[in-house]
């Protein structure tokens, strides 16, 4: 069996309560997806110098600048300081609970590896109810790179004492999933969206619709 690295942001964690505070103080619920890549994108640039912060300090620096564009009806600071604490409230997709049970009982090692922090993803399941499934919980804090640099995921593979091609990274973004590609990781595409796969990116090892799916897939792959 194999051992699953699980994105966690977007993949295993339902962000759609960000943009619910954000509407609540009168900016667009769309919003929250402007942040989140935004994040995602200066997170990648200061990657190419190994000098990414943490996520939630990034995000925070980003949630102004991005709220200087609308006129919350909120102090702009209580509403940053509402979206990164909704953060950390965030509940797992209806598919992953059940899913993430399928795939331990087929016997795949689960470990979640993040942009954010370690602690919010061990909370996040244990909210869920299957904190008790994962193996271990890694993150790039304290490397200075965010996924998709490289040297992150080697760092995983390094921290579970493994080599990067027994791993399948999981996640639902592509950017992720050919980093890890090429990273030497093998990958599982979780396709919610049903968006076209990228045609510049590697093509993921396997695909799904849901993490239930994704067990499925995997079994029919090992047959």
């Amino acid at each position: 069996m194999s051992t699953l690295v699980l994105d966690v942001n977007e993949t295993l964690s339902d962000m759609s309560p960000l943009g619910a505070v954000l509407e609540r103080h009168g900016v667009p619920r769309e919003v929250a997806a402007t942040w989140f890549a935004s994040v995602l994108r200066d997170g990648f640039a200061l990657s190419v110098h190994h000098e990414a912060p943490p996520f939630a300090e990034l995000g925070r620096q980003v949630l102004r600048r991005v709220l200087a564009g609308h006129q919350p009806t909120a102090d702009p600071e209580e509403v940053v300081e509402e979206v990164l604490a909704t953060l950390q409230r965030l509940d797992v997709h209806p598919d992953v609970a059940d899913g993430l049970r399928a795939l331990a009982a087929d016997g795949h090692r689960l470990v979640t590896f993040t942009n954010g922090s370690a602690a919010g993803a061990e909370a996040l399941l244990e909210r869920a109810g299957v904190r008790d499934l994962l193996d271990r919980a890694l993150s790039v804090e304290g490397l200075g790179v965010w996924k998709p640099h490289p040297d992150a995921y080697a760092s995983a593979a390094r921290s579970l004492g493994t080599d990067p091609v027994d791993l399948v990274m999981v996640a639902v973004h592509p950017w992720d999933l050919d980093g890890a590609s090429r990273a030497g990781l093998r990958t599982a595409y979780v396709d919610r969206g049903g968006a076209p796969w990228p045609a510049s990116f590697r093509r993921p090892d396997h695909v799904a619709g849901s993490f239930s799916g994704l067990a499925s897939a995997l079994r029919a792959a090992s047959r």
